[in-house]
């Protein structure tokens, strides 16, 4: 039995740095500061980063059979995920983002999506897993139709089960029916929380609105872990609220910062069960994540991010 299965997009991201917030049309030749070829797609950051900290991590996802598709595998296997799970499509390309960072932390992201409609449940192996994770939902629609059902699955044979949503192009959020039920962990940042939850139904107002939210979501099930950039992470967790935050540190690249998160809290959630440890790792992760561009190349190891663990704040108060 491995630790994690990770289920979801893998595709290498185009990093830029420098570029002017719009580009000038033409034919003008604009220089910018740094590009950086890395691995993306949330699901395959997570899995890298989940190797790295030392779970046996399998990924299913899908790429073209193409050069892109080539450095997605590679990149993978080197790190040591089992990428036995990931199928290439015979004609359509690899998905390929692009990313232009801003110097103030945000960015404008490109996806030109190649294969990541076509990947579907069926795809995805029977393993043996401790640990499912879903990722990039709103960019895999095959996928997503049986979402809910292929986590329930899982969690029928003994698996805990979390969903990463990531953004919705469509800016629609809806989700399938019984899909947070399916999961036993959900963890989007406190921009996609606020959105998921105002799509059930539940519209939480601008003043307290991560709060809304974070009910909004554990009423449908699972444990609302939101993610808040330099803030740290909050979760819902048997009434209670609970924050962690980390030391503070000077990113040189966000992207990918919140898959860290991702990685780190599921191998404290793997080990301990216990949601403070969780969300010390996560933080943990997230933060050394960005000392470099891309979102793997400073992936810390497990002994690397034990010494930020301690360092966490953790805080405890009752909701409501």
């Amino acid at each position: 039995m491995i630790d994690l299965l990770v289920v979801g997009d893998a595709n290498p991201d185009v990093l830029v740095s420098g570029a002017p917030e719009t580009p000038p049309a033409g034919q003008a030749e604009t220089l910018v500061d740094t590009g950086t070829l890395a691995l993306g797609g949330s699901a395959a950051i997570v899995a890298h980063g989940a190797a790295v900290l030392g779970l046996s991590t399998a990924l299913a996802a899908m790429v073209g059979r193409d050069a892109a598709g080539d450095f997605v595998l590679d990149t993978l296997s080197t790190a040591g995920v089992d990428i036995s799970g990931c199928v290439r499509h015979e004609s359509l390309p690899t998905a390929l983002t692009v990313c232009l960072n801003r110097p103030d932390g945000d960015r404008a992201i490109l996806t030109a999506p190649g294969c990541l409609p076509a990947f579907g449940p069926e795809q995805v192996p029977a393993v043996a897993a401790r640990h499912v994770h879903a990722a990039s939902y709103f960019l895999q629609p095959r996928l997503a139709a049986g979402l809910a059902g292929l986590l329930e699955g899982f969690r029928r044979a003994g698996a805990s089960t979390s969903l990463d949503t990531n953004d919705d192009p469509a800016g629609e959020w809806r989700l399938s029916p019984g899909l947070l039920a399916a999961c036993d962990l959900v963890l989007p940042n406190e921009a996609e929380a606020v959105a998921l939850a105002s799509a059930t139904g539940d519209r939480p107002g601008p003043a307290g609105g991560l709060h809304a939210a974070l009910a909004a979501l554990a009423a449908r099930g699972p444990v609302p872990v939101v993610k808040r950039g330099g803030e740290g992470a909050l979760a819902l967790f048997e009434g209670a609220l609970v924050g962690a935050r980390g030391p503070l540190v000077t990113p040189v690249d966000t992207v990918g910062a919140g898959d860290g998160f991702d990685a780190g809290f599921l191998a404290g959630w793997l080990t301990s069960r216990d949601i403070a440890d969780a969300l010390a790792w996560g933080c943990a992760c997230g933060a050394l994540s960005t000392r470099a561009a891309g979102g793997t190349a400073a992936q810390p190891t497990a002994g690397e991010a034990e010494s930020v663990v301690a360092q966490v704040q953790v805080t405890r108060a009752r909701a409501g």
